[in-house]
C-alpha cells in the first residue's frame, strides 16, 4: 500500500474510533477503506464519490487529505500534528456518511464508480460472438485467441484532451463547493446583528422577508446537495423570522438566544470548527419543534 493510501485509510481509522459504531457500520468503514486501498485511480474515484449525495461531503473531505498528501510540499515534523486534524475533521463527516450508508449501498455505489467502459465493451463483444457462433451453429474456441489490445489505443491528442476535460470537471465542482461555502456564510454576521435589533423590539418587516427568503434559499440549496443539517437550520431561522414578522412569535431572550444557536451551529459545521456544538444544535431542534405547529399569516 502507497503512503498516500495508508495515510487516509488510517485517518478513517482514527476517525471511526470516536464514533460509537454498530456492525453494521463498522462492515461500512471496513468496505470503504478496502475500496481506498483496491483503487487505481484514487483521484478518480474520489471525484465520483463526490457526485454521489451521501458520500459527497465524505468524499470533499477526503480530497482535501489527497491535496494536502500529492500538491506541494509535506512538512514530515508537523505531519503527525496534521494527521490528528485530519482525523478530527473526518469525524463528523463519517458519522453523516454511515448515517445514510449501509454495506449493501455503499458497495453498489463504489462498483458503479469503478465500473470501466471497457468491461462493457468486452461484454458486449462476448456476447455478439455468443450470438453469431449460435446463428452459425458452428463451435469456435476463442479462448486462446491474442485480442489486438492497438484497436482500443487512443491517440495522443484524445488523450490530452479528455484529461483536460475531466481537469475542468474538477475545478468547477472545487469552485461550486466554495462558491456554496461562501454563499452560506454571507448573510450570518447580518443577521446576527438584526437578532441583537429584534432584542430590542426594533425591526422592518420588510428586512426580515428579505432575510427569511434568503435564508430559505441557502437552505433549499444545502438539501439539494445532502447537507441535511445546515438545510435544517437554514429552514428554522427562515420560519422564525417569518413567524416574527407577522407577531405570531415575539422575539423574545428565549427565541433570539435559539435563532443565535442556529447560526452557530451553520458556521461551526461549514467551517469544521474543532468545537462541541451539541448544546446548541439541541437548542436549534427543541426550537424547530416547537414553531413546527404555528402557521404563517399573510400580512394585509
Amino acid at each position: 500500500m502507497d503512503l498516500i493510501k495508508q495515510y487516509i485509510v488510517q485517518s478513517i481509522s482514527a476517525a471511526s474510533n470516536n464514533l460509537r459504531l454498530s456492525t453494521e457500520k463498522i462492515e461500512v468503514v471496513a468496505l470503504l477503506r478496502e475500496s481506498i486501498v483496491k483503487s487505481e485511480n484514487l483521484a478518480n474515484d474520489l471525484r465520483g464519490m463526490k457526485k454521489i449525495t451521501e458520500l459527497s461531503t465524505l468524499a470533499i473531505r477526503l480530497n482535501e487529505i489527497y491535496n494536502f498528501l500529492t500538491q506541494g510540499q509535506v512538512d514530515l515534523f508537523k505531519l503527525s500534528e496534521k494527521f490528528k486534524e485530519h482525523s478530527q475533521y473526518l469525524i463528523k463527516d463519517l458519522s453523516h456518511m454511515l448515517d445514510m450508508v449501509s454495506p449493501a449501498t455503499l458497495k453498489k455505489a463504489m462498483d458503479k464508480i469503478n465500473e470501466k467502459p471497457s468491461d462493457q465493451i468486452d461484454e458486449k463483444a462476448n456476447e455478439a460472438v455468443e450470438q453469431v457462433k449460435s446463428d452459425a451453429g458452428i463451435n469456435v474456441d476463442l479462448s486462446k485467441r491474442k485480442p489486438d489490445e492497438n484497436v482500443f489505443v487512443k491517440p495522443e491528442t484524445e488523450v490530452i484532451k479528455e484529461k483536460l476535460i475531466m481537469e475542468e470537471e474538477k475545478d468547477e465542482e472545487d469552485l461550486f463547493f466554495q462558491n456554496y461555502e461562501r454563499e452560506i456564510l454571507k448573510p450570518i454576521k447580518s443577521i446576527d446583528t438584526m437578532l441583537k435589533q429584534l432584542s430590542k423590539n426594533e425591526f422592518n418587516p420588510e428586512e426580515l422577508l428579505g432575510y427569511a427568503k434568503l435564508i430559505k434559499a441557502n437552505g433549499d440549496l444545502s438539501a439539494k446537495i445532502g447537507f441535511e443539517i445546515i438545510s435544517n437550520m437554514h429552514n428554522i431561522i427562515a420560519k422564525s423570522l417569518l413567524l416574527i414578522r407577522t407577531r405570531e412569535l415575539m422575539p423574545g431572550h428565549d427565541v433570539i438566544e435559539a435563532i443565535r444557536a442556529c447560526l452557530i451551529v451553520i458556521v461551526a459545521v461549514i467551517k469544521n470548527k474543532e468545537v462541541d456544538i451539541t448544546n446548541y444544535l439541541n437548542k436549534a431542534e427543541e426550537f424547530g419543534k416547537r414553531i413546527h405547529t404555528l402557521k404563517i399569516k399573510e400580512i394585509n
